[in-house]
């Protein structure tokens, strides 16, 4: 029922979207005194906003009715299915025991296996080199030489006489 509810409601939407965008605005009747109003004649001597009007009005209606019952509908269903056996994909995983584990050495309780590093002479050949081992200070890098600002010349440059006159 809520799946045929779902595909009215979208039908009903796409209507009243259509219905608003074939009405007139408000500023159409300024365009009427230049020829405009000759289109209002398909919906009859009144013109289309009293057929539109009255359309869209009952589809809102509609619209607001079906939002509702359904709104209703998903709330009566949440809150009735409280004593029923739970169904979906979380129904389907096992339950984690309520009491916590013991922390001492239980057979049940599985534990990652120790194993000892792999000896030196098995390990891979690395082409990466290592870092030194030693912790030696790594001298700071110098600080970059600071340079004197060039020396700017004590008068202006004078401006030359223009060629040939």
């Amino acid at each position: 029922m809520l799946l045929l509810l779902n595909v009215i409601y979208v039908l009903i939407a796409i209507a009243m979207v259509a219905l608003i965008l074939m009405q007139r605005g408000a500023g159409a009747q300024a365009g009427s005194g230049f020829g405009g109003g000759a289109s209002a004649t398909v919906f009859g001597a009144r013109g289309s906003a009293n057929f539109l009007s009255k359309a869209t009005k009952w589809l809102a209606i509609a619209f607001f009715a079906i939002s509702l019952f359904m709104a209703w509908q998903a709330t009566r269903k949440a809150t009735g299915t409280t004593g029923a056996a739970p169904s979906g994909v979380m129904a389907e995983v096992p339950a984690v025991p309520s009491a916590p584990a013991p922390t001492t050495g239980n057979a049940a309780v599985p534990t990652a296996p120790t194993a000892a590093p792999a000896p030196a002479s098995t390990a891979p050949a690395s082409t990466v080199p290592q870092a030194p081992a030693s912790q030696e200070a790594v001298p700071a890098a110098p600080a970059p030489a600071q340079q004197a600002p060039a020396a700017q010349s004590p008068e202006p440059a004078k401006p030359q006489p223009p060629a040939g006159g």
